[in-house]
């Protein structure tokens, strides 16, 4: 963690090790994010577009898949509950 002095101008110098990280270079954009006491630095990219080209790339997986899963693992536990109380005040009856 760095830590830097805020000029008079409002100046702050981003230090070289996270300008060659994240490829941040004289003339790069970059937004200021307030998240409410913190203050973060985003850098923006040169073509956004191409920074963001496959970021939702089909990688095999089904998100209704998924989903349908989840569905059934909690209409298992929610089975399983009801089983445990009915059984517990014998047998519901």
């Amino acid at each position: 963690m760095a830590i830097m002095k805020v000029s008079e101008k409002g100046w702050v110098v981003i230090p070289k090790e996270l300008r060659k990280k994240y490829g941040i270079r004289p003339g790069s954009k970059v937004s200021f994010v307030d998240l409410g006491g913190s203050v973060v630095l985003v850098p923006i990219p040169e073509d956004p577009i191409e920074a963001f080209r496959g970021i939702w790339k089909d990688d095999g997986s089904s998100w209704t898949e998924e989903i349908v899963e989840e569905h059934r693992r909690d209409r298992e536990r929610e089975e399983a509950k009801i089983a445990y109380w009915t059984e517990r005040d014998g047998g519901g009856k």
